[in-house]
């Protein structure tokens, strides 16, 4: 829609794809990816953490507020150096409609990234229990 409305300022700004600055190394992207799908995909996983009947769950009404503020936390700290991916799909469909100059180069950045991060997300809980010898019961720890 911003393409068809507003086609001036689409262009100028690049059509909102995520590509490293000029100035940080693909490392750099790769690494502000990572830990920045970490610190949204963490609370995510955390709110969202199946307990079985939902009338025994223990997320509060308040629980998204936490996702909302991971999202605040890491789109200031990653936009200067990736625009903020964190989401492949966002960052594929903004490459599709651009379409041209560098909307592909640091395509990679914007699906690796964000699968590691996941990836650690996940496997977190898991090791930092196996590291401090915490069991659960309910687990396969």
């Amino acid at each position: 829609m911003e393409k068809g409305f507003q086609r001036h300022d689409f262009e100028m700004l690049g059509g909102g794809i995520n590509a490293v600055a000029s100035g940080h190394p693909e490392l750099a992207g790769l690494g502000a990816e990572i830990v920045g799908t970490v610190i949204l995909v963490y609370p995510v996983l955390s709110t969202i953490e199946a307990k079985g009947n939902v009338r025994d769950s223990h997320v509060s009404i308040l629980a998204p507020l936490s996702i909302e503020f991971a999202v605040l936390l890491v789109h200031p700290a990653t936009i200067p150096i990736t625009g903020t991916g964190i989401n492949p799909a966002r960052s594929l469909g903004a490459a599709i409609i651009y379409n041209k100059g560098n909307a592909w180069n640091d395509m990679w950045i914007s699906w690796v990234g964000p699968f590691i991060g996941v990836t650690l997300a996940i496997l977190q809980p898991r090791v930092s229990c196996r590291m401090f010898g915490v069991v659960d019961s309910k687990s396969n720890l």
